[in-house]
């Protein structure tokens, strides 16, 4: 048990040692085939990096969960690839239950109060989930509430995966901690959606996929919850081509231009909770092609080109307190023209840093001074293609490459990873996964972290 006080990574390990004491007393009380067991014993040993050690010791006292027949979907999980369509409940009779799946109970786990129950599963990995939704109504009622990612964020538990759309692929979500891909649902869009441009963003626990459709501009939502695509509300005014951000729940637009191609200096707020857009004041400058960012609490519009075509290189401060915009002269030196892409800008630990599609180079943001200093080169070239087709992002403590590559093998799509403040340890960038047959051009890009 020393092992998992000293754990510090949050995960299900992290918990108080009498919790985790009073669940391996509750294995010595249930039937040796007792699912539930496994289940919770796969929580707090398999899942978890920073238990591998411990994980290796007493890996005698536990059988893999993929040997098991609890999950209808075992073989499908372990698998490279995993859909990730909706699913429905399968229910199973238990010892002691009904036909309904419940147990006489009435509860998660057997002398496990629900709460407790809720706490354990808020702190699994949500990899799990599409499988837990699967055991019975109650599991399946529970994920699709939404209620484990609330505790979740209650906790400060947060997973990054990755969502990618390439050249040659439908929308595919990446797991870097299990190193996975999982195919989404295809977009029930129409063609003229499906060939435009698109943007995307992720905030909560929706993938926002922005574009045009042949009626005009919509706006397609993924829900991690019921893993499915549906239309999202509109913006107030629709736009293309625009800044963007989030922060939990909360995600910022900014500039752009409307159907009409008039460039913008409005903004809206989108609240993922309840679904709507909220006009919030209009920038100092109207622009277009430019990058948005929290930071510090606040966000940020770096970059782009205003309605008369001129590359800008002041940023602007919006304060959600105060709702108000504060110019700040030079924060992006050298600008953009119209034929690069946006800045390729990602906030790490609340330091920014930037992909420069000249140069070939990572550099990070000096708040005190307002100047840029170079870090290292990239692993892909950018100014290839003005930076278009190629992902910068951040992803939890990490930055993320993402860039298409032609070599031996055909057309690939690699993800490469780098730690900026990891010292020595992070001083290569690692190649985190070679996703073959996707072509070389990164279209959409997204970070979903809950």
């Amino acid at each position: 048990m020393e092992d998992l006080q000293d754990c510090n990574s949050k995960s299900l390990v992290a918990l108080p040692g009498s919790l985790v004491l009073h669940l391996f007393r509750l294995f010595g009380q249930q039937d040796q085939s007792s699912w539930q067991k496994y289940i919770l014993a796969y929580f707090l040993l398999v899942r978890n990096e920073c238990f591998s050690g411990v994980w290796k010791r007493h890996s005698d006292m536990f059988c893999d969960i993929s040997e098991l027949d609890i999950f209808p979907y075992a073989t499908d999980l372990d698998s490279e690839e995993l859909e990730l369509n909706e699913q429905k409940p399968i229910l199973k009779a238990q010892s002691g239950g009904d036909s309904s799946g419940n147990r006489s109970n009435d509860c998660y786990f057997p002398g496990l109060h629900d709460d407790l129950s809720q706490d354990c599963l808020a702190w699994s990995s949500r990899s799990d989930y599409p499988s837990l939704s699967c055991l019975n109504k109650r599991f399946n009622l529970l994920i699709n509430s939404g209620y484990l990612y609330k505790l979740r964020r209650q906790y400060g538990i947060v997973e990054h995966w990755v969502y990618l759309a390439c050249s040659l692929m439908p929308w595919e979500a990446f797991d870097p901690s299990r190193k996975r891909w999982m195919k989404l649902p295809r977009m029930p869009c129409d063609e003229c959606f499906s060939c435009a441009d698109k943007e995307s963003l992720a905030v909560g626990t929706q993938l926002l996929v922005f574009g045009r459709e042949y009626t005009g501009l919509a706006i397609w939502m993924y829900n991690l919850l019921t893993r499915s695509w549906s239309r999202c509300t509109p913006m107030n005014l629709p736009r293309c081509l625009f800044a963007s951000g989030s922060s939990g729940e909360i995600a910022i637009v900014a500039g752009g231009c409307d159907k009409d191609g008039q460039v913008l200096r409005s903004a809206e707020l989108y609240n993922s909770e309840i679904g709507r857009w909220e006009t919030i004041p209009d920038m100092n400058l109207a622009r277009r092609l430019s990058s948005g960012f929290f930071m510090d609490g606040k966000f940020y519009v770096i970059g782009g080109v205003s309605s008369q075509r001129d590359s800008l290189t002041c940023g602007e401060e919006y304060n959600l307190e105060t709702r108000a915009w504060r110019r700040i002269l030079d924060m992006y030196p050298g600008g953009t023209s119209a034929s690069q892409s946006p800045p390729l800008v990602a906030v790490v630990n609340n330091q920014l840093y930037a992909a420069d599609q000249s140069t070939n180079v990572v550099k990070k943001y000096d708040k005190a001074n307002n100047t840029w200093n170079i870090l290292k080169p990239l692993p892909v070239r950018a100014d290839s293609s003005n930076g278009w087709g190629l992902a910068f992002k951040a992803c939890g403590d990490r930055l993320l490459v993402i860039g298409g590559h032609r070599g031996p093998r055909g057309e690939v799509i690699l993800l490469h990873s780098w730690c900026p403040e990891g010292g020595e340890d992070g001083a290569d960038w690692e190649v985190l996964s070679v996703k073959e047959r996707a072509g070389v051009f990164v279209y959409n890009c997204a970070i979903m972290g809950c």
